[in-house]
């Protein structure tokens, strides 16, 4: 065939069924690596945006590190930072997710328990100060956000723990009550409590009815100077002993060695034999100033003059004094009437499973501690000595 001095020549080629399937084969053969040219392009091409878009920061030391959030170089572990005023944005929000309400809760139980009584803004606030650090905040919406969060998270841990038994709220005043015990557990605590506060009000006792004896003792003295100086007149300036004191007694034979500081302020005694000290309310005891109470051999008439000594409210003590048996007075350790303080201690110990979910109170750092009071008593000592002839002042 032939067109405008142009032949155009056709010819017609015929395959076979093997030929047309190698011709396919090349063909998705070079598709699949056109494919793979094209995703290593794109690979590449990602790369180098992201090498072009990381974030480079210098902490306040001059030290410069990638964050780890946006480093894709294949090691995505979290890198130290010396700075620790330093945090980034998305990896201080991470950490905020892991305060959860059980964190709260914690919180919230450590600052009750170490309050004892206080509010919900006064526990509120101090979280707040502690967790919000305006360094890390970059506006004030963030602040805000941040503070109510956490004031939002201490309203549910109170409410959790008030549900729980452990605080009480009253109005706007939490106190603590303490983590939830077994029977048996909080039976060993108050037993040994119980005695503890009575051992502590019997050192109180003593020590008020020695107190007592002293008021006595100086409201007698005074007394008796006022009549001697009405007769008498005042005493002479050498005559008169002034209060406090204390009085050495030793046997005539005794050899004394005395050593005294320049300010007159320390005293070194050295005796060579047996020696006895008194104090000034011994020796008043020892000249009847305190009406025989301390001896419980006290009159009709000196109970009434040692009562009107004395304010309306202590009258009874002493008349404790003046009966005599103080010990009747004295409050005694029962710790019940069918247990005792031994028993409950075997009895905890063997009934306690290996894995009991009760609180124990030996071993919980939350739960309350109990209360340990001691009372220093000086015991005064008792002197046959006479000393009615010594004028006190």
């Amino acid at each position: 065939m032939s067109k405008g001095g142009d032949s155009m020549m056709t010819k017609t080629i015929q395959l076979t069924s093997a030929q047309m399937s190698d011709i396919k084969q090349a063909i998705a053969s070079q598709q699949q690596q056109q494919q793979q040219q094209q995703q290593q392009q794109q690979q590449q091409q990602q790369q180098q945006q992201q090498s072009n878009t990381s974030q480079i920061v210098k902490d306040t030391t001059g030290k410069t590190f990638i964050s780890p959030i946006l480093d894709h170089s294949g090691s995505r572990k979290r890198q130290d930072v010396e700075s620790g005023d330093f945090v980034p944005d998305k990896r201080r929000k991470a950490e905020k997710v892991g305060k959860g309400l059980r964190h709260f809760s914690m919180k919230v139980c450590e600052k009750v328990k170490k309050k004892g009584t206080t509010s919900y803004n006064e526990v509120a606030d101090e979280l707040v100060g502690e967790f919000t650090n305006p360094a890390h905040i970059n506006s004030l919406t963030d602040q805000q956000y941040d503070q109510k969060n956490i004031r939002r998270r201490v309203y549910d841990a109170l409410n959790v723990l008030m549900a729980m038994n452990i605080i009480s709220k009253e109005k706007k005043e939490i106190r603590w009550l303490g983590l939830p015990t077994n029977s048996l557990q909080e039976c060993v605590a108050l037993e040994k409590d119980k005695k503890k506060k009575i051992e502590r009000i019997k050192a109180k006792t003593q020590q008020l009815h020695q107190l007592l004896l002293s008021h006595i003792s100086f409201k007698n003295l005074v007394e008796r100077n006022r009549v001697n100086e009405g007769i008498r007149g005042p005493p002479k300036p050498n005559s008169a002993i002034q209060l406090p004191f204390l009085i050495v007694n030793t046997s005539k034979k005794t050899v004394i060695d005395c050593s005294i500081s320049n300010d007159k302020t320390e005293y070194l005694f050295n005796f060579n034999d047996k020696f006895e000290i008194h104090d000034d309310i011994e020796v008043l005891k020892q000249m009847g100033l305190a009406f025989g109470l301390e001896k419980g051999e006290c009159t009709e008439e000196n109970l009434q003059k040692a009562k009107l000594m004395v304010p309306k409210s202590l009258e009874k003590y002493v008349e404790q004094l003046a009966s005599g048996d103080l010990e009747k007075f004295i409050p005694v350790t029962i710790p019940g009437p069918s247990t005792s303080m031994d028993d409950l201690d075997i009895k905890l110990e063997g009934s306690r499973p290996p894995s009991s979910s009760h609180t124990s109170l030996s071993e919980d750092p939350l739960s309350p501690p109990s209360q340990y009071y001691s009372e220093e008593e000086d015991d005064d000592e008792e002197s046959d000595q006479d000393d009615s002839d010594l004028e006190v002042n």
